[in-house]
This record gives structure tokens, C-alpha cells and sequence, in this order.
């Protein structure tokens, strides 16, 4: 399917149009104001910045070696578990030729894009409520010579104005727990071709116990946000026609990340919490591929 594309991404928007709601604001701002090392020195490796977490088993030397060097190697070290995160969500967005595209819901910093568009060949857009966010992703786009072809846009991706059945695959990575899931997958049934898939990698609590961890409730707290229950995922998705095809529970393979990210110099705190949800079981990392049907 050959779509034609949506206005610039540098086209104005007004904010008001975008940002709807108290909480929304209180978002962006939130995103804006951002400029946590942990998202920036990882960027800074390579170029490609994530605004998520990492998973498979890190390698032990990054905590040997010379004193002088070792943050180095572990901030390389997660950077390299973050970028293999997000190559395992692009593995389940299934076979995607050149003259489709993509969209990045919630996009941060853009790396998962570039990414996308490195595999692919193909047209990617993203979005998010941050403007800052947008300005640094288009920029990153613009320095990597692929600004034709990945864009980043100022839009809420509860209603992004981008066509309708335009996208053979959409991916949400870490951002569903700021929005209401039916609206969210509403709005992706919407955008997506029929036969088309999406991804989401998430922290989810566990129904019967999450809700009343005092670990989770220290995430949501830390980064302003609201995790949904397991079930709220399956249940909006059967809601909006969309069919899980793959449901892998990441919760083991993401441990190590956060027991390194401990011992660097990028902790922001919060690494306990995460630790403790997940290993007392109130806490899964998720991930669930959907075909829209």
C-alpha cells in the first residue's frame, strides 16, 4: 500500500489542539523539561536516543577493568540492552516493505524510528506531546540525512490527524500507561490497514497484586504516569479489533538492566522499585504483538 504523506513535520500546530486536558499538560511539561542523563549519555554513544529501558543479560566486564573507565563501559553497556530492546519490538512488526509506513506512538527522543527505518527502508512517523522532544527527534533525522522518510510531529496520539488505514505497523514503547487504552487502540484500529500489526512493550501490574504494591506505586509517582492492570491491555484491545498474535513476558530479561543501571552513574533512584515489583511478582515487562482485523 503506497500512501501519500501527511503535511511537514515542521507544520504548526497549536498547542491547545494538542494538549487537551490538566493532566496532558502536566505531561509535556514534565517531557519538555527533561534532560535526564540516563536518556542523554546513552543517546550520546551512538546517536540513537531512547526514551526506554533495556533487556538480555549484560556483559560482566563492563564492571571490570580500569576504575577511570568503568562508567564508560557501563553506560555503553546499557545503551547497547536498550538498543536490543527496541530491535526485538521492531522483530515483531513482521515483514514491512519499503512503501509502507510506520508510526511511532509516543515517540521521545525518536530512536526506535531511526531504527525502524534502517530495517525497513520505509516511511516512519512519530508523535508525542513534548515539542521539545519533537524538535530534538527532527533534528537527529535531519542530521542522519533520513529527514525525508522519518518525521516527527507535535500531535496527541489519542487523535493525530494522520490518515485513516495508512500504517502497516504501529508501536507504542513504554508510553500506554499516560493515556486511556480503549481511546489509544480506537485510535490505532483507525490509523492501521487492515492485516496490519502493532507492538506495545509496557509495564503492566499484576491484577491481583500490583495494585497494591508500594513498588509501583513509586514508578507512577517517579515518572508521572498511571500503569494499567494486565487485563486493561486485552481487554481494550478485543474492544477496537485488534487480536494479540504474540504475548512475551520480558519481566526476567529486563532485570539485568536495572540491576546495572544501579551501579552507574545515570541511576536516578528509582532502580529499587522497579527491582522489587518485579522480583515480588507485582510488576510484569510485557510485550504483545496485535494484528487489526
Amino acid at each position: 500500500m503506497t500512501t501519500t504523506p501527511d503535511a511537514p513535520a515542521q507544520t504548526s500546530v497549536l498547542p491547545s489542539t494538542v494538549l487537551r486536558t490538566a493532566y496532558q499538560k502536566s505531561v509535556a511539561d514534565y517531557w519538555n523539561k527533561e534532560k535526564d542523563p540516563v536518556n542523554l549519555r546513552l543517546g550520546d554513544v551512538d546517536g540513537l536516543y531512547h526514551h526506554h529501558y533495556g533487556i538480555g543479560d549484560y556483559d560482566p566486564s563492563a564492571l571490570e577493568g580500569p576504575e577511570e573507565t568503568r562508567d564508560a563501559r557501563i553506560i555503553e553497556e546499557l545503551h547497547r540492552l536498550e538498543s536490543a530492546q527496541a530491535d526485538v519490538l521492531l522483530d515483531h512488526l513482521g515483514t514491512v516493505r519499503p512503501d509502507q509506513r510506520l508510526l511511532d506512538a509516543g515517540c521521545g527522543r525518536g530512536g526506535s524510528s531511526i531504527m525502524a527505518n534502517a530495517r525497513f527502508g520505509c516511511q516512519v512517523d512519530g508523535v508525542s506531546i513534548s515539542q521539545a522532544q519533537v524538535d530534538f527527534a527532527n533534528e537527529q533525522a535531519r542530521k542522519r540525512g533520513v529527514a525525508d522518510k522519518v518525521r516527527y510531529h507535535f500531535r496527541n496520539m489519542l487523535d493525530t490527524g494522520l490518515p485513516t488505514g495508512a500504517f502497516q505497523g504501529i508501536w507504542n514503547n513504554e508510553s500506554t500507561m499516560y493515556v486511556d487504552l480503549f481511546e489509544l487502540f480506537a485510535e490505532h484500529a483507525r490509523q492501521l490497514a487492515y492485516g496490519g500489526r502493532y507492538v506495545v512493550i509496557t509495564g503492566c501490574y499484576n491484577d491481583v497484586t500490583g495494585g497494591r504494591s508500594k513498588a509501583v506505586s513509586r514508578i507512577d509517582e517517579h515518572y508521572t504516569c498511571n500503569i494499567h492492570p494486565r487485563s486493561a491491555y486485552f481487554k481494550a484491545m478485543a474492544a477496537n479489533g485488534l487480536v494479540p498474535m504474540n504475548v512475551v513476558d520480558l519481566t526476567a530479561a529486563t532485570i539485568p538492566y536495572w540491576e546495572l543501571r544501579a551501579q552507574s552513574s545515570v541511576a536516578t533512584g528509582v532502580e529499587d522499585p522497579f527491582l522489587t515489583a518485579y522480583r515480588e511478582g507485582s510488576f510484569h515487562y510485557l510485550l504483545i504483538a496485535a494484528d487489526r482485523i
